[in-house]
């Protein structure tokens, strides 16, 4: 707004300068030249029409300006209406619990969380007394207990207070509701062995000036949290420290698929053994088939030829003919091995 009306100014301020000089040209010509009038005034209609157009455009632009303005008007009555309507809304303990819870949930999917896989919402504790709003699963079946908080009421006075006694009593009030929530979440046993938990606790502040004040001017407030194994995290601090449990989960997934592997290469180990000395067996009687192989077609066939040679030998010295039927010759199936002559068929 500020830019269009310095341009408003120059424009203006060029115009009037123009029409000085104009007119200053005009009356000397009138004293030089009267030849020249009508020159004069075609020069003058013109500026003259300039003029108008520069007029009109300041028009138009103080035409936009209000626009604007009124737009502007109309953004920041919707913007006062729907902060109010937030401000009504968060003044609700309750539904500032579930806002706290929302933005805790939109942390985990943010850093890949699943639910009931890596975390699980208002699971009783093992003695049946506290449900914790989150519990974030660990590796080695551990658990991790949160809660969300937003001890809101005192911390909007605080921030909408001027003066400094007014500043101090609700900084104090804002204080000791962070204490007293703390102080719940001790009493809840979220920490508990026989629940297989760890030994601290979470408190998540869904807001991050909300928690840097805290930090600030808190200090002992954070120091008796701790003593009491209370971990107080804001969203950004929420993010980082579930990465570093994200990370963990990984490395646990890794060193037991590596241990799984590992089991199953020492079974493959003692299979492969009894494969080998199975194959070394089976082997070894190939081994001592093809010997004995090797020693029928070899040695006891030829110890059996040689009689069978002598017997041929003898009769062919004494006249005796091979065969005695010259029929079982045409008798004798072609592909028996051993030449057995057919055998007789029915008859009928």
């Amino acid at each position: 707004m500020t830019a269009v009306v310095i341009v408003i100014g120059i424009v203006a301020f060029l115009s009037t300068t123009l029409a000085i000089i104009l007119t200053f040209r005009s009356i000397n010509s009138r004293e030089s030249d009267k030849g020249e009038e009508n020159s004069l005034g075609h020069q003058v209609g013109e500026i003259r029409h300039g003029i108008d157009r520069v007029n009109e455009a300041i028009q138009h632009l103080n035409v936009d300006r209000a626009k604007q303005s009124e737009r502007l008007e109309t953004m920041l009555t919707s913007l006062n209406s729907s902060s109010s309507a937030l401000q009504n809304i968060l003044a609700n303990t309750q539904v500032r619990g579930q806002w706290g819870e929302r933005m805790a949930e939109d942390v985990f999917r943010l850093i890949g969380f699943v639910e009931t896989v890596n975390y699980t919402k208002q699971t009783t504790t093992i003695d049946g007394g506290s449900r914790p709003d989150f519990t974030i699963l660990m590796p080695e079946d551990k658990k991790l207990n949160m809660d969300a908080k937003f001890p809101l009421t005192n911390y909007m006075k605080l921030v909408e207070a001027n003066a400094e006694p007014e500043i101090q009593e609700h900084k104090r009030a804002f204080l000791k509701d962070v204490r007293d929530r703390t102080r719940e979440v001790v009493g809840r046993n979220y920490i508990s062995p026989e629940d297989n938990t760890l030994d601290y606790v979470l408190v998540f502040i869904p807001n991050e000036p909300m928690y840097h004040y805290i930090q600030q001017h808190g200090a002992t407030l954070v120091e008796e949290a701790l003593r009491n194994r209370v971990v107080l995290c804001s969203p950004i601090s929420l993010f980082a420290i579930l990465s570093v449990i994200r990370h963990a989960l990984d490395n646990f997934a890794i060193e037991r698929a590596a241990n799984e592997i590992l089991s199953e290469l020492s079974i493959f180990d003692q299979q492969w053994g009894r494969f080998t000395s199975q194959m070394d067996l089976v082997n070894k009687r190939f081994e001592m088939a093809q010997k004995g192989f090797e020693n029928l077609s070899g040695t006891r066939r030829r110890a059996l030829e040689r009689p069978l040679n002598r017997i041929q030998s003898i009769r062919q010295q004494r006249g005796i003919p091979a065969t005695l039927d010259s029929s079982l010759d045409e008798e004798v199936e072609p592909d028996h091995p051993w030449g057995l002559p057919k055998p007789p068929e029915n008859e009928d």
